[in-house]
């Protein structure tokens, strides 16, 4: 499974942003996806996750509210719609492929990352 993400950019608090992850491989529909994010210095945190059907989303509380993953398995993307930005936003966001969990090391595939810095 390949993943690589896009939609990163530089945006003021209050706006939103669109980050999409291609994926592809034979099987990756078949398995949860998430998103994580990493600011400089700290440790990679959980965003948001799918389930393989769509049907059911998880999300961490600094995000609940304001985010919105979803994904389209025909065209093979998934997507975090971020809306009401702040400038705690700002970090690298991976997409991950294999697991709904909220810790980093069930995913077994990962994408390059898309950098989202949201200005105050």
């Amino acid at each position: 499974v390949q993943l690589v993400e896009s939609g990163g950019g530089l945006v003021q608090a209050g706006e939103s942003l669109r980050l999409s992850c291609a994926a592809s491989g034979r099987t990756w529909e078949m398995y949860g996806m998430g998103w994580f994010r990493q600011a400089p210095g700290k440790e990679r945190e959980y965003v948001a996750s799918i389930n393989w059907r769509g049907g059911t989303t998880y999300y961490s509380d600094s995000v609940k509210g304001r985010f919105t993953i979803s994904r389209d398995n025909a065209n093979g993307a998934v997507y975090l719609q971020m809306n009401v930005l702040k400038p705690e936003d700002t970090a690298v966001y991976f997409c991950a492929g294999g697991s709904t969990a909220e810790t980093p090391r069930y995913y077994t595939y990962w994408g390059q990352g898309t950098q989202v810095i949201v200005s105050s």
